[in-house]
Parts: structure tokens; C-alpha cells; sequence
């Protein structure tokens, strides 16, 4: 999906809430779940999506209120945040990744969700179908999903000679038995092992590098996750030793 679609369907969801809040002359709110935090880099929502909404004539305290809930990179955190933000009444809420949508869905069956970020919104039960998700939830697909068999063919390409390619996912993600699905069915086809690493804290990555020299790993793919993005400074330095 376009990222001016994307934002159609969010200034759509925030006009209509303006519309009918308008006899009351209260302003409609935003609420925004993120499963990171504030000044985490991998928080993909404030910016392009609030330089879009002010584009697009929705500025925050003047015609519009957001309100913010971030879990910090701890996933547990994310049901009773999306809660708060049912039981404040919020007229949208936008999210990012599948874990915050989830638990957005799950908080309510009435207020719009506008997700990003998410790998496969129909095989982790957010939509009904691409062209009709039906419900209260939309968004956009990175179709992260189904990239995984290109990142394996383009390190085999990388690294010919490997026959052991490690996949590092994280557990606590709904897409990462469809990564580890896709990943294998792609490693088989190459006639190549591809052993599954699994990381929902540093403590866990660090562990994960350290048994890629008894797997003789001659290399690793790492699947798409907010909490595994976070950490890329860690996981490059690992790489790096």
C-alpha cells in the first residue's frame, strides 16, 4: 500500500471521529501503541505518519489530540496499555508491528486500528482477506513474510559455500512461525540446513551468536521483529567479532 493511501485511511478514520465529536467541540484523539520506546529509533510511527496527518491538515492541539502508550520493547506490556487507551475513549488507534496490533485488536471490536509494519495481517488472524479485511482493523503489509526466501537466496549467492544458514527469530512475535516456515522451505530447496535461533531479550541474541560456531553457521538470517530491529547496533557488533 501507498503511503499516501495509508494516510488517507487514517486522516478518513480522524475526520469522521471530528465529524461526529463536533457537537461537543471536543477535538478527536489519536491514540498511538507502539511496541517501542519514545527515543528508540525502530518507533516507525511519529514522524512520517505525523508529518503526513499535518499535511494533510490535522496538526496535534489544534484540530487534533494524540495519545501515546509505549510498551518499551517488552511485549507483555502492550494488552493493558491498548486497554488505557479503549477505556480513554480514543477515537483511532494507530499501531506498529503485529504484537501492538494484536493487542489492540483484541482490546476492542469497535474503534478503528490503523496498522503498519505488519508481516502477514491475514495468517496472524488481523484481517479476513488483503482486499477485504472487514471488521475494525487496516493498515499496510510489509510482507515481510514472504520476503524471507529472497534474504536466503541472496546469501547463498553472498556465501555460496554455506551449507549451514542460521535463521534468528523471536518467539514472542505471532509471524515467527511463518518466517521459520518460509525460511526452511527456502533452505530446503537450496539443500541447505537452516537451524532456528530464538531471541525476545540481548541476553538471548548474545546467546543465540554464540552457538553459531557449534552449528557452523557460514551465515544468518535475521527475521523481521520490532524488538530484533531494535537491536541491530548489538547484533552488527556481534556480526562483526
Amino acid at each position: 500500500m501507498k503511503r499516501r493511501e495509508f494516510l488517507l485511511m487514517l486522516t478518513a478514520a480522524v475526520a469522521a471521529a471530528r465529524g461526529l465529536r463536533a457537537q461537543q467541540k471536543a477535538m478527536p484523539v489519536v491514540g498511538e501503541l507502539s511496541a517501542f520506546s519514545p527515543a528508540n529509533p525502530a518507533d516507525r510511527i511519529r514522524g512520517p505518519i505525523h508529518q503526513g496527518m499535518s499535511e494533510m491538515g490535522f496538526v496535534e492541539g489544534q484540530n487534533m489530540v494524540w495519545e501515546y502508550r509505549w510498551a518499551e520493547g517488552h511485549y507483555d506490556r502492550l494488552p493493558a496499555l491498548a486497554a488505557d487507551l479503549v477505556s480513554r475513549k480514543v477515537n483511532v488507534i494507530v499501531t506498529d508491528g503485529t504484537p501492538s496490533a494484536q493487542a489492540a485488536k483484541n482490546a476492542t471490536s469497535t474503534i478503528p486500528i490503523v496498522f503498519t509494519g505488519v508481516g502477514d495481517p491475514v495468517d496472524v488472524g488481523l484481517v479476513a482477506s488483503l482486499a477485504r479485511p472487514g471488521g475494525n482493523v487496516t493498515g499496510f503489509t510489509n510482507i515481510s513474510t514472504e520476503l524471507m526466501p529472497k534474504l536466503v537466496e541472496l546469501l547463498t549467492e553472498i556465501v555460496p559455500q554455506a551449507k549451514v544458514v542460521a535463521l534468528l527469530v523471536n518467539p514472542d512475535n505471532a509471524n515467527a512461525e511463518g518466517v521459520i516456515k518460509n525460511t526452511q522451505e527456502a533452505a530446503r530447496t537450496k539443500g541447505i540446513q537452516a537451524p532456528v535461533l530464538k531471541a525476545g531479550t540481548e541476553g538471548e541474541i548474545d546467546t543465540a551468536f554464540s552457538s553459531l560456531g557449534e552449528l557452523q553457521a557460514g551465515g544468518l538470517v535475521v527475521g523481521p521483529d520490532g524488538f530484533i530491529g531494535s537491536r541491530r547496533a548489538q547484533i552488527v557488533g556481534l556480526a562483526a567479532r
